[in-house]
């Protein structure tokens, strides 16, 4: 899962960084509302986390211009304010769920957990051939064996699942599972490849991650043409 989180606190930003990633989220800071603005709109995000007092552009003016550009994607705000009215104009420009500071990361991740259940595009569980994953206890099944992954091996194998029986390039891979600032020379994404493979293929007689040479990799079942 791919969040974008807007937030112009450095030790906040990087305190809900850190929690969710250890949860197994991939996390993108943007620290002005105008930066936010821009990548909300030209990545893709199962979920933005957006603080409502920013440099450039607040909050609530980033949910009506994406709620109005048709944007979809679940948002959380985040506020010191806590009036009924800061929060009842929170949620008319378009947030779906509102947070108030100080909260405890627990409780944000439970809101998180929450607003992803309801989402459209949400699916407890993703699947290939005897390879399985559920989101919500984040745990991997190969048949009825139990795959122990890190945060960051289970992030990749849920984006090559979500993409399954498509060739996904390393850029993408670095750009999902590690986030958008990332060096995309580093050889992190063939590292972890060979790590998911050792874990999920290596006693299956179906082998289903595949390297395309000068393209990426894939995810496929043997029998999918």
């Amino acid at each position: 899962m791919r969040v974008l989180l807007v937030e112009d606190e450095k030790n906040v930003a990087s305190f809900i960084k850190q929690g969710l990633e250890e949860d197994f989220y991939t996390v993108d800071i943007a620290e002005d509302g105008i930066d936010g603005y821009t990548m909300a709109t030209n990545q893709t995000y199962d979920l933005i986390i957006l603080d409502l007092m920013l440099p450039r552009m607040d909050g609530r003016e980033i949910c009506r211009k994406l709620r109005a550009s048709g944007l979809k994607t679940p948002i959380l705000m985040l506020t010191a304010l806590n009036a009924v009215p800061d929060k009842v104009e929170g949620f008319e420009s378009g947030a779906d769920d509102y947070l108030t500071k100080p909260f405890s990361f627990s409780e944000m991740l439970a809101r998180v957990r929450a607003l992803m259940r309801r989402s459209a595009d949400y699916s407890g569980e993703l699947s290939l051939a005897d390879l399985r994953i559920d989101l919500l206890s984040r745990r991997a099944f190969r048949g009825d064996r139990e795959i122990m992954l890190t945060p960051k091996e289970f992030a990749l194998l849920e984006y090559l699942l979500r993409n399954k029986s498509r060739i996904v390039s390393r850029t993408q891979i670095i750009e999902n599972v590690w986030g958008y600032n990332f060096d995309p020379n580093t050889n992190v994404v063939d590292v972890h490849i060979k790590f998911l493979r050792e874990k999920i293929d290596k006693d299956s007689d179906q082998k289903l991650i595949r390297t395309v040479r000068g393209a990426g990799y894939i995810l496929k079942a043997e029998n999918d043409l």
